[in-house]
């Protein structure tokens, strides 16, 4: 699965780099057919609290699957993003079993 990280405004840490990678490729395990994974970091308002935004796109032959959260920092709301892509991912599996 190839990941394409996108930082929206500021320069990416090689330690927040690797996370990303980390957690978005254990998706994989879910769905043996998933292409690549879009993941889109912003900083919304950096003097606020729960201002950092992933969004993670993953592409799937005939199905895409999105999910977007905000948190205090990219690495919790990335842990919510893949969260919800596995709930996402289980739920379209099992539908396409009981068709």
């Amino acid at each position: 699965m190839e990941i394409r990280i996108q930082p929206i405004h500021f320069e990416l840490s090689q330690q927040l780099e690797a996370f990303i990678q980390k957690k978005t490729s254990k998706l994989e395990q879910y769905h043996e057919g998933i292409q690549s994974a879009d993941v889109v970091l912003k900083v919304i308002k950096p003097e606020t609290a729960n201002n950092k935004d992933v969004s993670v796109k993953l592409n799937v032959p005939n199905q895409d699957f999105f999910a977007t959260k905000t948190a205090d920092s990219f690495e919790e709301a990335l842990d919510h993003v893949v969260e919800a892509l596995e709930k996402q991912v289980l739920k379209f599996k099992e539908k396409q079993r009981t068709k």
